[in-house]
């Protein structure tokens, strides 16, 4: 089983990572587009090293995040809307490369990195904080509100690491066309995160009143 959970991870990681390639250096017409490289390195190192720590400490939780088999039929368009977005982000960012049209200059891409470093270390919070985290939108069997550390101060805070993950992303590439484009991610989650929330207080016993005591959903005093 642990093999079989290692070589799903392994297909994944290894297919994610050369599809981020192509739609990266193939517009850019170049391997020598250094913000591909550092986004590369910054995204796909850390994931590794958290996929591995996952396989021994929490396997389950792992096999969770692999497991993209959406039922919920709002939350399939949510996804097909966010793959749209990161296929025009990153297109864009290598055409920006190519011609030049607005590059930014390489200091934001190094502040960006460190962004996407923090908020990569509350995502794997996030994931110490919530056995139940899933990919999916949908109630586990013996699942139980989570309402404390992160979950505390926002109901998703999942998403509030995910937002500052997407859009330091086209920083890093140097693009503020994909900047742009990135900012649709806001929306799409909103969409989201309306539907997961009436399946959880549907199906998930104290969420109701979990939202009453947590008032916000991603970003403290903002949404």
């Amino acid at each position: 089983m642990q093999t079989n959970l290692f070589l799903q991870g392994m297909v994944k990681f290894l297919s994610g990572l050369l599809l981020v390639g192509l739609v990266l250096f193939l517009p850019a017409g170049t391997f020598a587009y250094r913000g591909a490289w550092l986004l590369i390195c910054i995204l796909f190192i850390p994931m590794f090293i958290a996929g591995l720590i996952l396989m021994k400490k929490s396997p389950d939780l792992l096999r969770k995040r692999l497991d993209m088999k959406e039922e919920e039929g709002e939350q399939k368009t949510v996804i097909a809307l966010s793959v749209l977005m990161f296929l025009s982000a990153f297109i864009v960012a290598g055409l920006n490369y190519r011609f030049g049209w607005i590059v930014l200059p390489e200091w934001v891409s190094y502040a960006a990195a460190v962004i996407f470093l923090l908020a990569y270390a509350l995502y794997a919070e996030v994931l110490r904080e919530n056995i139940w985290l899933s990919r999916t939108v949908k109630v586990q069997e013996n699942q139980k509100v989570i309402d404390t550390g992160l979950y505390g101060i926002v109901r998703h805070p999942m998403y509030m690491t995910t937002l500052f993950l997407f859009l330091s992303m086209p920083l890093v590439l140097g693009s503020a066309f994909s900047f742009v484009i990135m900012l649709l991610y806001i929306p799409i989650i909103a969409k989201r995160i309306r539907n997961e929330e009436q399946v959880l207080e549907a199906g998930l016993e104290g969420y109701a009143e979990y939202k009453k005591r947590v008032r916000y959903k991603v970003i403290p005093f903002v949404w």
